[in-house]
């Protein structure tokens, strides 16, 4: 058995018999006794009942029949503990499924475990004081990214066939980039989180969604055709998804944002970009290195950033908020640095809000307009390849781009490209820069485009941008 072959090999293997889901469990568990100690990617698991759910034969009418799989720490496994990482919510253990959970095991998935993730899914790197810290397999020292950081890194190091994560400020796209997998946010909406939450909350959240990580596009496929359907109460919607339509590469319109002066990147990130829009302009593809939607990158950054911190307030205590109006109402008027910005966003009333909310429609059909004209947007993930774990407050952070020092809040410029006008977005391995550290890209297509994102990125990893396993594993 091969740790590293995509989910799909897998099940075609199950399938025909040349191993058991007990074998393929068994593989896993003995290579998470060994590698996980050093990297703490799966922080729970229960054995038992993966044990004696993998006694079941292989049954060819459910998709996933015998795959091991885990899922991020914030989906709710009845009997497992839900805590986002806060202390408070440490003895939180569910008392039911998530959605994404339930239609998984439905799929016949042998759901063994949870990854780890950031204090309230709130940084683009994996440290909690409930489970500690998630290094990444490329290099122990670097971070494996956040929040879906236990995902990626567990996926990377052949401890897991496949991963659910999460995504509202890179949280798929970035761990995918660091660790060297493939990722997918969704559309907003198309796979509903009711069960990725705190206890209390059913509401689909702003800007948030829930999606697959693989080694394979082909995997997220599979697992977006699996779980890309509505919720009971919304049970009349029907989406249209449109994929390729029998066009190959070079059929497709390309705009390509390799680096932008709002949010400049590292050159090995802006050559990974350049490396797939060259893959584009071999096959035939029409690529356009300047075109942009009607929309300003300062502009869109602040709606974004004004926004996800609007969100992110959702989840303080009432006395932490209660504490934040205090203090942001002795700030200068006149102040408008990044973290007052911040503090005004997380103290916004809903007029405000609303008056955002009317900017990202307008943003939206900027975006809508643009795709008229062109299929697809290539960008980076990130400024950078994989950083040193860094404690520092996410606020205070510097981050080094080539000889620069940028605000750290910066990094968020990229993921937010598609995040908060609903896009989807599919990262891809590109290979690794000179220091032997995995750089993604992001693959972004219309609204509900999700299918063209997907089928591009089976077509590329069939050029070669496919998974690699990091040295050691």
């Amino acid at each position: 058995m091969d740790a590293f072959a995509p989910a799909h090999v897998h099940l075609s293997a199950l399938a025909r018999g040349d191993y058991s889901p007990a074998e393929l469990l068994n593989m896993y568990l003995a290579r998470m006794d060994k590698y996980n100690p050093s990297l703490n990617a799966i922080i729970w698991q229960d054995l038992e009942k993966a044990h004696n759910q993998a006694q079941a034969p292989f049954d060819p009418t459910k998709p996933l029949s015998g795959l091991p799989m885990t899922v991020k720490e914030a989906f709710d496994l009845k009997g497992a503990p839900t805590t986002w990482g806060i202390p408070e919510f440490a003895k939180n253990i569910a008392t039911s499924d998530s959605l994404t959970v339930e239609r998984l095991s439905k799929a016949g998935a042998n759901i063994f475990g949870k990854t780890n993730v950031p204090l309230q899914l709130s940084d683009i790197q994996s440290f909690n004081d409930i489970y500690g810290r998630t290094n990444n397999p490329w290099n122990l020292e670097r971070t494996c990214g956040g929040s879906s950081g236990g995902s990626a890194a567990s996926l990377a190091s052949g401890l897991v066939a496949l991963e659910m994560g999460s995504d509202i400020g890179g949280s798929i796209r970035t761990p995918a980039h660091f660790c060297g997998v493939f990722g997918h946010k969704p559309t907003w909406g198309v796979i509903p989180s009711l069960g990725h939450a705190l206890p209390g909350e059913v509401v689909e959240p702003d800007i948030a969604v829930v999606g697959p990580l693989a080694r394979s596009a082909t995997d997220l496929l599979m697992m977006f055709n699996l779980l890309a359907h509505p919720t009971e109460l919304e049970a009349a919607i029907r989406y249209d998804w449109k994929g390729l339509e029998g066009r190959s590469l070079g059929d497709l319109r390309i705009a390509c944002w390799a680096n932008d002066e709002v949010a400049p990147v590292a050159r090995d990130v802006e050559a990974a970009v350049m490396k797939v829009a060259q893959a584009f302009k071999d096959a035939g593809a029409k690529v356009n290195e300047q075109a942009r939607p009607h929309i300003t990158s300062d502009n869109f950054n602040r709606l974004y950033q004004d926004m996800l911190w609007g969100f992110l307030a959702a989840g303080m205590s009432d006395d932490e908020h209660k504490g934040l109006i205090n203090a942001t109402s002795n700030l200068p008027e006149s102040s408008q640095d990044e973290v007052t910005r911040s503090f005004r966003a997380m103290t916004m009333d809903h007029r405000n809000w609303l008056k955002l909310h009317n900017q990202r429609e307008h943003l939206r059909w900027a975006w809508h307009t643009f795709f008229k004209d062109f299929d697809l947007v290539i960008s980076p993930v990130t400024a950078t390849a994989a950083f040193p774990h860094d404690p520092t407050p996410i606020t205070e952070r510097k981050l080094d781009v080539d000889e620069s020092s940028q605000a750290f809040l910066q990094q968020f410029f990229w993921a937010g490209l598609p995040n908060i006008p609903q896009l989807p977005s599919t990262v891809i391995p590109t290979g690794v820069n000179s220091e032997g550290l995995p750089i993604g890209v992001q693959i972004i297509g219309p609204a509900y485009g999700d299918k063209l994102t997907l089928e591009v990125a089976e077509l590329l990893e069939g050029d070669g941008f496919a998974f690699q396993a990091p040295p050691n594993y």
